[in-house]
């Protein structure tokens, strides 16, 4: 090998090695890699309000399942909230909505009126409607403790009629009124909690129900009629009716087909009164010693004894063709055949 080559390779070995211990140099002298944690914000401060499950129109009277507490941020808390804590939830029930309140939102103070408030009724009352307070009979009210405020009822009239005879009367009953809105029994708007929040069960011997002014009049007959005794209605009652009534052309469906206005006529249509369809019970339907019809008028004594005098057996005679001869002012009968 001639000198110059040797030179060439000694000249790339040193490079090489060079090039190595640079390339260790740079491997040992980093610093190991970490696992950092990524920051996170810290979680904001809440408290739980109270807060509208469902939409909640003007009228509409609180039950235990129009509200519930979700979290909030307490830096959007405002003072008329109600919070959890703070507020007692069955005190609630009862109350009216005075102003809307769109599903998820706050329930504010100002947007209730509570029970003995100025224009509680008022509030309570649908457009166009009544308040009117009826009396229950000692029967209705045995169911009278379960019904609340915001619950439908239907209103039984029980009477005596007697008819014209002198045999026992009839007695009957008969819904007459259906789909009856309570606003309140005996000025009660509220439930009655004990210490560990059961709800108390207690009677009452009025109630006050919602009407339209041509059932207000009718109820007012209907007082003086009988007795009047309440039933509760099931929520499942009104869904049936319901579809009757648009079946027989009672309700109006909307021909454009928009949703939100078949929204509006469902909840009009499940929330009227209406009068009774003809549905009546009497004593025969309960008992076989009562009875089935009115009694008949009992025909005059004194007339038929005189018409059946003097033929034996005392059988009445049957009268003949006969005609009226009128002298002046006077008409007698006479019987053809007969004398005058």
């Amino acid at each position: 090998m001639d000198a110059r080559k040797l030179i060439l390779l000694v000249g790339a070995l040193v490079v090489a090695a060079i090039t190595a211990f640079m390339a260790r140099s740079l491997v040992l002298g980093a610093p190991t890699p970490t696992a950092a944690a990524i920051p996170v914000a810290a979680p904001q401060s809440s408290t739980e309000v109270m807060v509208a499950t469902r939409a909640l129109p003007v009228g509409t009277i609180l039950d235990a399942t129009s509200f519930k507490y979700v979290a909030w941020p307490k830096e959007l808390i405002e003072g008329a909230y109600y919070i959890k804590g703070e507020s007692e939830p069955a005190k609630l029930q009862g109350t009216v909505v005075r102003f809307a309140i769109p599903a998820g939102q706050p329930i504010t103070q100002g947007a209730l009126v509570k029970p003995g408030d100025r224009g509680f009724l008022a509030a309570a009352l649908g457009p166009g409607m009544r308040a009117v307070t009826v009396p229950v009979s000692g029967q209705g009210a045995n169911v009278s403790g379960f019904v609340f405020p915001g619950d439908r009822i239907d209103l039984v009239l029980t009477q005596t009629v007697a008819g014209g005879g002198d045999g026992p009367p009839l007695k009957a009953s008969e819904t007459i009124l259906r789909n009856l809105r309570v606003l309140a029994t005996d000025q009660r708007t509220d439930k009655q909690t004990d210490d560990k929040g059961n709800t108390v069960v207690s009677t009452f011997s009025t109630v006050t129900v919602e009407a339209t002014p041509k059932l207000a009049e009718k109820l007012a007959v209907a007082q003086t009629l009988g007795t009047l005794s309440l039933s509760l209605r099931s929520i499942a009652d009104n869904q049936g009716e319901l579809e009757e009534a648009i079946a027989s052309g009672e309700v109006d469906v909307p021909a454009d087909g928009d949703p939100k206005k078949e929204k509006e006529m469902l909840a009009r249509a499940a929330a009227r009164p209406t009068e009774g369809r003809g549905g009546f019970a009497t004593g025969a339907d309960v008992s076989r010693f009562q009875r089935s019809t009115v009694p008949g008028k009992a025909e005059d004594s004194t007339a038929k004894a005189v018409a059946t005098a003097g033929y034996p057996g005392g059988a009445e005679k049957k009268k003949g063709p006969v005609v009226n001869v009128v002298r002046g002012a006077s008409a007698t009968e006479v019987e053809l055949g007969g004398t005058k």
